[in-house]
């Protein structure tokens, strides 16, 4: 009898010694456990938010992504899913589940491994918070009394709340809202029960399981939870027939960046975010990844989906015009069929540009091309390849043409299908504004942040062209003339006697001179001649001194005759500024782009308080001559070189267009009382755009169709006519017009005496002129400062 009690006193000595040493740890290593103020004074890392100011996200920016929520917060159905999934017996045990570990601890003796972890939730919020994930049985140890010690002191609902916020879901998701909004661009009282199952199955393993990355593997992984939830009945075999056979996409790889922020919102406000970005990073450094900062800009969704839209349709009509280059490459494929995968690798490296998709091309002719793009084989034929037509025929070049292996660009135009499109070599900007403050109502920077972060708006610093007109007319009205004064359009020729340098010979646009004219005449036709006289009267240095009232850097705009045809630089962003004096009435307004600042409690912690035209704004300009350009920039919608903007079918519009030498920009600049628009169109660095590319073929268009809907449902504002004014006969008694009342009668001549002399003759000899009046050399377009693609981003002015 004795030989069966040995080895039972054996084995309880074993128990008592294996009770007596796990208690002796446990003596020791609990005063050795850490702190639990990260969990009771929880401070997730909340990334930097940036809205528009009505609310919509435009973009963020951090490591993790994470939206905090309260338990109460999360749906019913979402709880069961994870509990199902994870801890079933979550508000039974007291932090470790002995069901569980020995459940696990079986299954680890019998497969010699240790794959069986049994973690609870409580464990699991132990490890994210306080250990590593090493599997090793002394770091189990210490996951297990941190976890006696977490249910000790806080409530199950504040551990589930923890685990529910804290725990990574891939995709740089942290936190379920956080992945019902990666996922599936949802909030979490949105979910489906196929989505909860979908996103309750992360944890155990967030790549293997990631629904973009291994969809097939993270399918069976839903189905698993579905099938705990009807054991567990939550849900009925029923609703897990029809969770299985509801379709559950997820948002594709071109709507989740994988590094970079990410595209949640379907606002397209990248360069606008980016500029917030700089702005909360100079006031708290790195800090602003992961303090929950959240940013109000003054765009508008509205707004800034009008631009956008309006300025991917300019620069694609303008690509269109230009016809197609052909492929972006071209890839060696077997000639039988190519694995999927083969195929997917080939388009990996290749971003998509919003609709511009890339796709690889597996047949060719000129009827119909079958291109392949993420496990889809996709016809196009008719319309669709109208556009790339040429690159199809036999004759095209076998270096650009069309042909199996080809990497092209796809497009889904709607109702007419798929065509063969490209991505824009070209670059634009647009940039609006209220010009009663200089509130930033819609910014876009480039024809793709993705593809070029650099901000056209803010960086580009551009020749102007015939755009800057205004601003010399503005000063020449300070100098006696009106817009009914009379002055010759007529050819004018700088010999190098006279400039010191090479000789210089100005023309207008078209080549054609109109002779005497009135400058509201030539503003609205945009005359070349009449606008170099003005400045050789007025002078150019006074010209350059009287630009900085409008916002202009003087250093940028050199006080020569070439600036009268806007030889100088400017950024759009200086243009709106600008611009927004004629139409509030001549007051100083400084764009600005953020509104309000909130930290992660959301305290407000700084705003904006710009001066307000009428109220606190400087006046930079006298109110006549506000009014009276604000009349001659009207006539260049109406009847000049901006007559298409009357589509618009308003009586309030104003603006300029402005194209530089040999087609290297094209602008227009223009507005009404409420808001100040300014589109550009050319490439980032200066070429040719190619002839007829003017102001007002390029990007007047992106103008129009952004003010189209800007302006939509707001009423006409005609400004009164301000006093001390007087009604004159214009100089070629077409009309009446008005000048300043001081300045009647005398008229202020058309050019220096030397100068007219100088033209007398048909370009004779030049007279000796005095030093103080011999114009500079011009400034060629080509020593023009050109922006630099990968520059760092320069600081916002605001």
């Amino acid at each position: 009898m004795r030989w069966v009690l040995y080895p039972i006193a054996a084995l309880l000595a074993l128990v008592v010694l294996g009770l007596a040493t796990l208690a002796a740890i446990t003596l020791f290593a609990w005063p050795n456990l850490p702190s639990l103020e990260s969990l009771t004074d929880y401070q997730p890392r909340v990334p930097l938010r940036v809205y528009t100011s009505d609310g919509y996200l435009l973009g963020e920016f951090g490591e993790e992504r994470r939206d905090v929520v309260r338990i109460a917060e999360v749906p019913a159905l979402l709880k069961h899913a994870i509990l199902a999934a994870e801890d079933e017996r979550f508000y039974e045990h007291a932090g470790v589940d002995p069901v569980g570990i020995a459940r696990a601890a079986l299954s680890n003796l019998t497969t010699g491994g240790r794959g069986q972890g049994a973690s609870t939730i409580t464990m699991q919020v132990a490890r994210n918070f306080f250990l590593t994930r090493e599997k090793t049985y002394n770091r189990k140890l210490y996951e297990i009394l941190l976890s006696f010690k977490i249910e000790h002191e806080l409530s199950k609902d504040q551990i589930l709340e923890l685990y529910i916020n804290q725990i990574y879901l891939g995709q740089r998701a942290y936190g379920f809202a956080a992945a019902a909004r990666t996922y599936y661009g949802k909030t979490l009282d949105e979910l489906t029960l196929p989505e909860a199952a979908m996103l309750a199955g992360l944890p155990k393993a967030p790549s293997a399981f990631n629904p973009v990355v291994n969809p097939a593997r993270a399918a069976l992984r839903q189905q698993y939870v579905l099938r705990r939830m009807v054991e567990t009945g939550i849900i009925t075999p029923s609703d897990f027939e029809n969770a299985i056979a509801a379709a559950t996409p997820t948002r594709n790889r071109r709507d989740i960046t994988a590094a970079g922020k990410p595209q949640e919102s379907s606002i397209h406000g990248d360069y606008v975010a980016e500029m917030a970005r700089q702005i909360a990073v100079e006031q708290f450094g790195d800090k602003a990844y992961e303090l929950g900062i959240r940013i109000f800009t003054t765009v508008t969704r509205k707004d800034q989906e009008a631009a956008y839209a309006a300025l991917r349709k300019g620069v694609m009509d303008y690509d269109r015009r230009h016809g197609y280059r052909g492929p972006e490459a071209f890839a060696e494929l077997p000639p039988n069929d190519a694995a999927p995968e083969q195929l997917d690798e080939l388009l990996a490296g290749r971003s998509d540009y919003d609709d511009l998709l890339a796709a690889v091309v597996l047949q060719a002719s000129t009827k119909q091309v079958t291109v392949y793009r993420r496990g889809e084989e996709i016809e196009i034929s008719g319309n669709g390849l109208r556009f790339a037509a040429p690159m199809l025929a036999d004759k095209a070049p076998q270096t650009r043409r069309i042909r199996r292996g080809a990497i092209v660009r796809i497009r889904d135009t709607g109702k007419d299908g798929w065509e063969i499109s490209q991505v824009p070599e070209v670059q634009s900007a647009l940039v609006a504004i209220d010009p009663r403050d200089g509130a930033v109502r819609a910014l876009v920077g480039g024809f793709d942040f993705n593809r070029s972060k650099f901000n056209h708006v803010t960086q580009g610093q551009r020749q102007p062209g015939s755009s800057f007109k205004p601003f010399i007319y503005s000063a020449a009205l300070e100098r006696g003339y009106g817009p009914g004064h009379v002055v010759d359009d007529e050819p004018l020729y700088f010999p190098p006697g006279v400039t010191g340098s090479q000789a210089w010979e100005p023309k207008n646009y078209d080549g054609r001179y109109a002779g005497p004219m009135t400058i509201r005449d030539a503003l609205a036709r945009s005359k070349n001649m009449v606008s170099i006289r003005i400045l050789q009267d007025i002078t150019p240095r006074y010209a350059q001194d009287y630009i900085g009232r409008f916002g202009f850097d003087s250093a940028k705009n050199p006080p020569y005759l070439p600036m009268a045809l806007g030889a100088g630089s400017v950024t759009p962003w200086e243009l709106a500024g600008g611009y927004a004096v004629f139409a509030n009435g001549g007051f100083r307004v400084d764009p600005y782009v953020v509104k309000e600042i909130y930290d992660g409690n959301g305290k407000l912690i700084a705003r904006t308080d710009p001066p307000v035209a009428s109220e606190s704004a400087p006046r930079v300009l006298d109110p006549r001559n506000a009014w009276l350009m604000d009349s001659m920039l009207q006539d260049v919608v109406s009847r000049g070189t901006a007559a298409r903007a009357r589509s618009l079918k308003r009586n309030d519009l104003a603006g300029k267009t402005g194209t530089t030498n040999d087609y290297l920009d094209a602008w227009f600049c223009g507005y009404n009382p409420d808001l100040v628009a300014v589109s550009w169109v050319g490439f980032s660095q200066p070429r040719n755009l190619g002839r007829g590319e003017t102001g007002g073929a390029a990007a007047l268009p992106i103008w129009i169709d952004y003010m189209r809907t800007a302006l939509a449902g707001t009423p006409e504002i005609q400004r009164p006519r301000p006093g001390g004014l007087i009604q004159i006969e214009a100089g070629d008694g077409s009309r009446q017009d008005y000048q300043y009342a001081e300045y009647d009668p005398p008229e202020p001549p058309l050019a220096p005496d030397w100068l007219r002399q100088m033209f007398a003759s048909d370009h004779g000899p030049a007279l000796e002129a005095p030093e103080e009046a011999i114009p500079p050399p011009p400034i060629p377009a080509a020593q023009a400062p050109a922006p630099v693609e990968d520059r760092m981003p320069v600081p916002i002015r605001r």
